[in-house]
């Protein structure tokens, strides 16, 4: 079957509020905010646009809302030749929003409003988009409409790579057990990756053998795991972190932009660990997007240092 686009990701696109404080109010206080800033965000929308940049034909299917028509954000897509015709438009809701807050001593608090995205639930897979592609990315979303969407891929007999990230604890066990039964490979960080064994009570090995093949497992500036036939390990490419924001996304993209060309998983790992050490450089999860010619000879000075 021909394929017009090479991948598909499906999940959030999100704005996202980085906001700096001196400290954390108590309840029924109030601070200032010593710096506030927005930024592009969503995982499946920081998927997209990474693959896009390295040169894969991208879909991307996320619930947005009013907000998001006419914003720069859109423009941002189709500029880069993202297909985003088969969108969830909700338009008298938000788009997803992520406020981060930040004090001085680096904590976090976060919060995230769903917005339209709480249509995902009711909303049909885009059955055309899916057909069109070599590969379908499910990334934060609804765990449902992924599991639907996961379903129509598998019997289209596309590649399935699977990242649940922050939303994991919103699959149930049946929802979990039904979309790592049909995924390709299986992205997670350390924390995810152990949570997922511990609730399906299987180590690794019986893992791959229920579902994925392939099981990545990053672990930030100690770089990552890759389960497949063997155990590799791959090291960061370690770079002064900015912020962090992201990264686990654009190693996601990376790795897949290197396995559709056919590369070794050794090979993966190292082209996606050299991605993500643009992301960190700059704040905002898409504002030091690489090009392939950039990753290469970062590479490149990499293996000859």
């Amino acid at each position: 079957m021909n394929c017009n686009r090479d991948l598909l990701a499906v999940g959030h696109t999100a704005f996202d509020y980085i906001i700096k404080v001196n400290e954390f109010p108590h309840a029924n206080s109030s601070t200032a905010i010593t710096s506030m800033k927005t930024f592009y965000g969503g995982a499946a929308a920081n998927v997209a646009t990474v693959a896009s940049k390295l040169g894969l034909k991208t879909y991307l299917v996320s619930a947005v809302g009013g907000d998001y028509l006419g914003s720069e954000y859109e423009q941002q897509m189709v500029d880069m030749d993202i297909d985003i015709s088969h969108r969830i438009l909700i338009s008298e809701d938000k788009t997803p929003t992520a406020f981060v807050f930040t004090n001085q001593g680096h904590d976090q608090i976060s919060y995230f409003y769903w917005g339209a995205a709480t249509h995902f639930k009711e909303s049909e897979p885009p059955i055309n988009a899916i057909k069109d592609v070599k590969a379908v990315h499910l990334a934060t979303g609804d765990p449902n409409f992924n599991w639907k969407c996961g379903e129509v891929a598998h019997q289209q007999g596309k590649l399935i790579s699977f990242d649940p990230g922050q939303d994991l604890h919103m699959y149930t066990t049946k929802e979990l057990e039904g979309v790592l039964g049909i995924c390709d490979i299986l992205f997670g960080n350390h924390h995810e990756i152990d949570r997922i064994l511990a609730t399906l009570n299987q180590d690794i090995q019986e893992l791959r053998d229920f579902g994925p093949s392939i099981v990545v497992k990053t672990q930030g500036k100690d770089g990552s795991i890759i389960y497949g036939q063997e155990e590799i390990r791959v090291d960061a490419l370690l770079r002064e972190s900015f912020d962090p924001t992201g990264a686990g996304d654009s190693y996601r993209a990376g790795f897949l932009k290197a396995y559709l060309e056919g590369k070794s998983l050794e090979e993966c790992g190292k082209f996606a660990s050299a991605v993500a050490s643009f992301i960190v450089e700059a704040e905002g999860c898409q504002t030091n997007i690489p090009t392939l010619e950039m990753v290469e000879s970062r590479m490149t000075k990499e293996t000859t240092s």
